[in-house]
């Protein structure tokens, strides 16, 4: 399955593993209207392409993410005067959303610099590992804004009330040590270390794991864990589990199991979903 081509953004595929690079360098990979709609489209690529078993998005150069470009000056922020935008809607929401309905574990390898929408679109990845040089920032209020990218539902769920209102309302740029210790981030690395420990951890979480079973666990977990009560969660594992007790997939696993084999999975993503729930629903902005 050919990657497509992108002009802010590049897509490496090898090994199971696709990389999304943010790829502005020379602007500290400042987030643009034409960025968002190339990471939506990446997603849609990696979803759709049983090649890739785990993505990891991180920066080229020396920043992850400074935030929106601000070469608009006092009018970065005016959605009134973006041509072809749909001025209802965050743009930065529209990404995390899109990865947020993502089929495949998603690790944030953050290499530098991570403020505003360098900081929520991490939100939605399911691990993310840092650099011991990065700098991460919720500056939004400094801006005269509010935070962004759907982050008023992932933060509080990522770190906490407190500590959620405490880095948005002071807007600081803080160390990767206190996005370690509060848990946005799951590990630091030495630079030069960051990228080959995420691919290690891709590889880890993907292995020797059946690819529609991570995509379901994926989608469950996220789903779930802000559900309104446990019900809800047994309602979806048993239909999960009783989906997924009878396919390929489960004869494979428990064969191999019992062979002291590898598993070769024969499900995969892109045409063994099971239907009895709406793996990417999203519900209408409107």
């Amino acid at each position: 399955m050919t990657a497509p081509q992108f002009s802010t953004i590049a897509l490496d595929i090898d090994d199971g593993i696709a990389t999304l690079w943010l790829d502005r360098p020379e602007k500290m990979n400042a987030f643009t209207p034409q960025m968002k709609y190339e990471l939506i489209a990446a997603f849609d690529h990696t979803d759709a392409n049983d090649d890739v078993r785990a993505v990891i998005v991180t920066g080229r150069g020396r920043a992850f993410c400074a935030g929106a470009d601000l070469s608009s000056g006092g009018d970065t922020f005016d959605y009134d005067k973006r041509a072809g935008e749909d001025h209802r809607r965050d743009g930065g929401g529209q990404t995390t959303l899109r990865i947020f309905r993502s089929l495949k574990p998603v690790i944030g390898a953050i290499n530098g610099a991570a403020v505003g929408i360098g900081a929520t679109m991490q939100l939605p990845m399911d691990i993310r590992i840092a650099s011991e040089t990065a700098k991460f920032g919720f500056v939004f209020a400094r801006r005269g804004i509010t935070p962004e990218a759907a982050s008023s539902w992932f933060l509080t769920r990522t770190v906490g009330l407190s500590t959620a209102l405490e880095w948005c309302y002071s807007g600081r740029v803080f160390p990767a040590s206190e996005a370690r210790e509060r848990g946005l981030v799951r590990s630091l690395h030495a630079p030069d270390d960051l990228y080959p420990a995420a691919v290690a951890l891709a590889h880890e979480l993907t292995d020797e794991s059946a690819p529609v079973s991570v995509a379901m666990t994926r989608q469950m977990l996220w789903r779930m864990h802000a559900a309104g009560h446990p019900m809800d969660a047994h309602r979806i594992d048993s239909q999960a589990i009783i989906s997924r007790g009878k396919s390929a997939d489960a004869h494979e696993g428990v064969s191999s199991f019992l062979e002291k084999r590898a598993a070769e999975f024969p499900n995969k993503v892109s045409t063994d979903m099971p239907d009895f729930f709406d793996w990417q629903a999203e519900p209408p902005f409107d």
